[in-house]
């Protein structure tokens, strides 16, 4: 996961100062030393590294936080405060035309992930702002660029506009913008031509398809595997195009996370979506205090409720609320609720964003193997219809009949079995708590 390094010497940092009583100007100049380091080791541009750390230490040697009664807690405001205003201080919404259709630009250079990215951006205009986009396929010198692009409209079952490979791109984009206010398409993504570099070429063409078709977007894809390139790249496609916003891809990938840090300040145009994995559904809008919180160690509370509310059935919600209370909770259900919880995404990212997770031993290196969670789903399959209903059925033959059905051990049956014993325990623990009012509004979790 992208800022993994940074996010844990910010927080070993942090960590020394949090609960002093009394903070002096050296205990700072230490402090801002170890997040200098830590950012350039991140790879954040030199710069706005020393920029950051000065406004941070302007501030953290003011009177407001020395006399402050938890001066090191009030540091630690100023540290995430400034972090959230490096990355934009918030949320940068998309445009939305007056007269549609809302039209957006897709530029960035070959390798980056732009084709990908813009079949990613209709799926969440359409799911997340019920949107009606028309996909154009605009880069002509890639024909595998068009089928790409295609397939993806296949896969989502969203109109592609396409006049092949022999038309030039500021036609196609034209006939485009025509085609959607026929068909009443409320967006138009153009998917234009990259380069593996910039060239005088590329910005003539670009130049050309955002005069004709006055763009209320351009967005830029970079890569931010590719760290300072990816800062560079930016800042040029800003001077020559004039860019609207940033889509960072593969910031789920073992990154260092610094063109996330510095692209805003360079260019001063914000980062308005991150690309946190390979699947359709993995482009996220970007959250500046949110990704502070997240690289602070404090957690991001809003994107899991977020992950939830938009993968989990609230009916079946209701429904299993109902069986936990009545103690009738059976193998299906957990089945049924591990889909749900694996649609989210990866397990061991989604306990990262627990305010919390970070203090717990061994939570930084954790990896939750999903081999065993394909073994668990495994194991259940394998039960009879009597065995998910009443376990307690199962005995040794059973075992070994299920072990030898889902491929897996006796153990792992073993396991399995006590694992859901004790988990219906303590929900009747916890509903016994909800209904007697012990907790009130208690929620159970990814409901």
């Amino acid at each position: 996961m992208a800022f993994e390094g940074l996010s844990d010497r910010l927080q070993n940092t942090i960590q020394k100062i949090r609960g002093k009583g009394k903070v002096s100007e050296s205990d700072v100049k230490e402090m801002m030393r170890e997040v200098r380091l830590a950012l350039l080791e991140a790879d954040v541009n030199f710069k706005v590294v020393k920029d950051f750390v000065k406004k941070v230490s302007e501030r953290s040697v003011g009177q407001e936080v020395m006399k402050s009664l938890t001066p090191g807690q009030q540091v630690i405001k100023v540290v995430k405060e400034e972090l959230t205003n490096l990355m934009g201080g918030e949320q940068s919404q998309i445009a939305v035309s007056k007269r549609p259709p809302t039209v957006i630009m897709m530029v960035g250079l070959q390798g980056a992930g732009k084709t990908t990215t813009t079949g990613k951006l209709a799926n969440l205009l359409r799911k997340k702002y019920n949107r009606n986009p028309l996909l154009v396929a605009a880069d002509i010198y890639r024909p595998a660029a068009i089928k790409q692009l295609e397939t993806l409209g296949k896969q989502l079952n969203m109109p592609v506009f396409s006049l092949g490979d022999q038309v030039s791109p500021v036609e196609i984009a034209k006939q485009a913008l025509e085609k959607a206010k026929e068909d009443h398409n409320d967006y138009v993504l153009i998917d234009t031509a990259g380069r593996l570099h910039i060239d005088g070429e590329l910005m003539n063409e670009l130049k050309e398809i955002k005069e004709l078709s006055n763009p209320d977007e351009i967005f830029l894809v970079v890569d931010a595997m590719t760290g300072q390139d990816a800062v560079n790249v930016a800042d040029s496609f800003n001077e020559q195009l004039g860019i609207t916003g940033v889509v960072l891809t593969k910031l789920d990938g073992d990154t260092r996370g610094g063109a996330a840090l510095s692209i805003r300040a360079v260019t001063e145009k914000p980062i308005k979506f991150v690309g946190m994995g390979e699947k359709l559904d993995a482009l996220e809008a970007f959250h500046p205090e949110r990704m502070a919180s997240r690289i602070l160690g404090m957690g991001d509370m809003l994107s899991l409720i977020e992950k939830a509310q938009a993968n989990v059935d609230e009916e079946k919600a209701k429904e299993l609320e109902q069986k936990l209370r009545t103690m009738n909770f059976t193998f299906d259900d957990f089945l049924d609720q591990l889909g749900q919880v694996r649609k989210m995404g990866p397990l061991d990212e989604l306990l990262k964003m627990m305010p919390g997770a970070n203090k717990i031993k061994g939570m930084g290196n954790l990896q939750i193997d999903e081999k065993q969670i394909s073994h668990v789903e495994a194991i259940i399959q394998s039960m009879t219809k009597k065995e998910k209903v009443n376990p307690e059925i199962i005995n040794a033959g059973r075992k070994k009949r299920i072990a030898k059905g889902s491929g897996t051990s006796v153990q792992e049956v073993n396991r399995l079995l006590k694992q859901f014993e004790e988990m219906k325990k303590m929900m009747k623990q916890m509903t016994g708590m909800q209904q007697k009012g012990k907790r009130k509004g208690f929620k159970f979790p990814f409901m």
